[in-house]
């Protein structure tokens, strides 16, 4: 039953989803630590260990379902608590608290240059390659199966654990980025959006909130036929291809001498 299952894949992507989610989490605490709100920190929120963002369904069951089933999809962590009346006064309420829901993009996006930067020169100073060479390697970092990889050339297992791992954080905090910036109210982009909104829309936009977040629940189940996505996914793509062909592509390739 479980023979054909991609074992190291799923553990790699898993590894490289619980950091991203951590990171984001995280950052959300120190973003309302920085604007005079101590609620995450004191109930130890503001931490990089994953044992405190993990969310059963978001976390856990949903990206192995994904994996099992070989569909991409993105998940989440705990939300981390944010009291708004603590924030700062420099700011309006909503517009302090849309500046904490921001720091979670920011740092996926701020991981996949970290990361990106961090695999480009690894492959270019760790392997005798020409650079197309190189750019192809990096191509594969980021989809090719880890199984596959182990007939990649002659990589040893060191080689393909942190060729894969830095592929999957740069493309899994891309992803995480631009999901969470979508503009619907339990993700960032609907908090964000939420902030510099009109006064006098704000009474219809939490009301759709609740029925926006039950769309974007099942929107992470409802397979497209012929896609091999979910809506969400499929949402998404267009914005995940921009975001190679304008930022991760080229950016490797100057860093690759490619």
């Amino acid at each position: 039953m479980f023979e054909n299952l991609p074992i190291a894949t799923i553990l790699v992507s898993f590894v490289a989803v619980l950091f991203a989610l951590s990171v984001h989490e995280a950052a959300h605490a120190a973003a309302a630590y920085w604007l005079e709100d101590d609620t995450a920190r004191r109930l130890g929120r503001m931490t990089l260990n994953p044992v405190a963002h993990i969310d059963p369904i978001g976390t856990l069951i949903l990206p192995l379902v994904g994996a099992l089933a070989n569909i991409p999809v993105i998940g989440w962590a705990k939300p981390v608590p944010v009291d708004p009346s603590n924030l700062t006064r420099r700011f309006r309420q909503r517009v302090g608290y849309a500046f904490v829901a921001a720091a979670g993009p920011l740092s996926n996006l701020i991981q996949s240059l970290i990361f990106l930067v961090a695999l480009s020169l690894y492959i270019r100073f760790a392997f005798t390659l020409a650079g197309s060479d190189r750019f192809g390697l990096f191509l594969a970092s980021l989809f090719l199966p880890v199984e596959r990889f182990m007939g990649y050339g002659d990589l040893g297992a060191g080689q393909v654990l942190a060729l894969t791992l830095l592929g999957r954080l740069v493309i899994i905090n891309v992803g995480l980025a631009l999901f969470n910036l979508i503009p619907a109210g339990p993700l960032d982009g609907g908090a964000i959006l939420r902030g510099f909104l009109p006064w006098r829309w704000l009474p219809a936009w939490d009301r759709a909130q609740p029925f926006v977040g039950i769309a974007l629940l099942l929107g992470f189940w409802i397979p497209v036929p012929g896609t091999g996505m979910t809506l969400v996914s499929l949402i998404l793509w267009p914005f995940y291809t921009v975001a190679q062909n304008l930022y991760l592509q080229p950016l490797a390739r100057l860093l690759l001498g490619a």
